[in-house]
């Protein structure tokens, strides 16, 4: 008798269909307000940040069950630190991209294969007896008027060198111009409202030929073009935020904000991996303008002084 195969783990269909069921009731987790220190950016055992899509991944776990902690870490990695996995704790996956060579016998060269493996974590809230800087004290909410800016947040904004103008009740980006349009700080009622929308806006700008270049077709409202990019640039906000210490907050969430999320996850269900890695991109390349930028005032301003 033939024996049955099981089916073998596929961590981008597990992971994708886990998002369809979300969305589908409504839930968009990754938007919800961060408790504690959970606006940081994940980070590995080692204090390294994860990348890309992992980020997205276990921002939805920490929100859905609350945690406070940064940290994630294996079972045996929180073994090796003294740690232990509470019982009854349920881990969340994570994905490693890499690449193996295998050379063709009528090719002298090696052909690069791409691989996608997982692995499970878990957050230090579910692990007794790490070390006390695995649980790191909650930090309040910073208190802001309507209308007052955050000085370390607009001093990122400022430094990237996009042509935007503060007017009108709508947040887009012009192609035909290369001009972001956003409505005024005093608008929004937070003005982590207001830094969440520029970070959706400059994440389209970033696609322009002379930066990124990043497109995904001929792409007109509601089709799988139009909605991979806001995609894309939901998941910037989502990193630039975590970054710079404050939650997303983009558009609304109506009908039609899941639905491009739905359309994007039903045709692929290696598509959220994809955008999460253009997002990490437009987050790095807006990051690096902001530097260079504000490194160039500072120049300037020492230049004047003497």
């Amino acid at each position: 008798m033939a024996q049955s195969k099981s089916r073998r783990f596929d961590a981008a269909d597990m992971i994708t269909n886990e998002l369809i069921k979300l969305i589908e009731k409504g839930v968009t987790p990754w938007r919800q307000p961060w408790k504690g220190n959970t606006m940081q950016s994940p980070l590995r055992h080692n204090g390294e940040p994860y990348n890309g899509v992992n980020i997205f991944l276990l921002t939805i776990r920490a929100n859905l069950e609350g945690f406070a902690s940064p940290f994630w870490m294996t079972y045996n990695q929180a073994k090796e630190l003294g740690g232990q996995v509470r019982k009854g704790q349920k881990a969340t996956t994570v994905v490693f991209y890499g690449t193996t060579s295998k050379e063709d016998d009528d090719d002298e060269d090696a052909k690069v294969i791409p691989f996608l493996k997982s692995y499970r974590v878990f957050n230090a809230d579910q692990i007794d007896e790490l070390p006390e800087r695995f649980y790191p004290a909650a930090v309040a909410a910073e208190s802001q008027t309507a209308n007052e800016p955050i000085p370390h947040l607009q001093a990122f904004f400022d430094a990237i060198p996009a042509d935007t103008r503060f007017t009108g009740r709508e947040a887009y980006y012009m192609p035909a111009t290369d001009r972001i349009y956003m409505p005024e700080l005093s608008l929004f009622e937070n003005p982590h409202h207001f830094y969440s929308v520029w970070s959706h806006e400059l994440a389209h700008w970033t696609k322009a030929p002379t930066r990124l270049n990043r497109s995904y077709g001929a792409s007109k409202f509601g089709n799988t073009a139009y909605a991979r990019e806001e995609v894309t640039a939901e998941l910037t906000a989502l990193i630039v935020g975590q970054r710079l210490g404050f939650a997303p907050h983009t558009i609304e969430l109506s009908a039609a904000y899941l639905g491009n999320w739905l359309h994007v996850l039903k045709s692929d269900k290696r598509a959220i991996f994809r955008q999460a890695a253009d997002a990490q991109r437009a987050c790095d390349y807006l990051c690096e303008l902001s530097e260079a930028g504000r490194g160039a005032g500072e120049g300037d301003s020492a230049q004047n002084a003497a």
